[in-house]
């Protein structure tokens, strides 16, 4: 199984919308296609 690498862009842009709470960790789990744990 090869692992996915996340840029830094992209991690950037998790954490912002994870910090401005106007969706819930599910949505965006399934927005960005990550578990909801990886968010947390």
């Amino acid at each position: 199984m090869i692992r996915r690498k996340f840029t830094s862009n992209f991690k950037t842009k998790v954490a912002l919308a994870a910090i401005k709470e106007q969706h819930t960790l599910a949505d965006l789990s399934q927005k960005f296609d990550l578990h909801p744990n990886q968010i947390s």
